[in-house]
């Protein structure tokens, strides 16, 4: 899988790629990242990539030509049209579900959104979707596409040795997922539950199962809705 980030603070993301999933989606060759800086495409000695918006206000507006610009120079390095998403706090929300869903793409980009926002053109002719990964406002778009590369990384095929941990993991199935215990079976005299030492499987796969969705309920009942 590749995935090409376009922002203008490229070394933003320098070394964090080095760590977890990442590392190791890169070291088996399953995942691709180009960095696009913003401002190779901007034509002023400056590089300027934003403007003051029309109708006035406060902040700044990334421009669409730069935008438009580098999203062409990535599609003419791939005979496919790539999977294209700005990251907006007007977007769709970013689940699990859109996760696995980008970890099949074989190109992905995300375009990091700044300042005030990024001019609506770029919304509505030159990107598929917008994605949001929640209902607050960061800085800027990168660490919202840290957070997309981070959760769909782990996804890719053979990435995770042990595929089962991540069919597991939590909203796979729209619920949470159960506690987990290890050794030893007893700290401070708080105890693992009996049924995790039973041997039975059976039941201990059960007991997941109810703890999963006691959780949900207790935790995210909205989840539950969803079914």
């Amino acid at each position: 899988m590749r995935v090409s980030i376009v922002t203008i603070f490229p070394g933003l993301f320098q070394g964090v790629f080095d760590y977890g999933m990442i590392r190791q989606a890169r070291k088996k060759d399953l995942l691709q990242l180009d960095l696009v800086d913003l401002r190779d495409f901007a034509h002023d000695r400056h590089r300027t990539v934003d403007d003051r918006p029309f109708g006035g206000g406060d902040g700044m507006v990334l421009k669409p030509e730069p935008v438009y610009e580098a999203l062409q120079a990535i599609q003419e390095t791939d005979q496919a049209a790539p999977r294209k998403a700005l990251l907006s706090p007007r977007g769709r929300s970013f689940d699990q579900a859109l996760a696995v869903e980008y970890s099949l793409l074989d190109h992905l980009v995300l375009v990091c959104g700044r300042y005030e926002g990024v001019d609506q053109r770029v919304a509505d002719h030159m990107v598929d979707e917008e994605v949001s990964i929640g209902d607050y406002v960061l800085s800027g778009g990168e660490f919202a596409a840290l957070t997309i590369v981070d959760a769909v990384s782990r996804l890719i095929p053979g990435v995770v040795s042990k595929s089962g941990s991540v069919l597991r993991d939590s909203f796979m199935d729209d619920l949470l997922d159960c506690p987990y215990y290890t050794r030893p079976a007893e700290f401070r005299g708080w105890k693992v539950p009996d049924v995790l030492l039973s041997g039975d499987h059976q039941a201990i796969e059960n007991w997941k199962k109810r703890e999963a969705l006691r959780l949900t309920r207790e935790r995210r009942p909205d989840l539950l809705k969803r079914n």
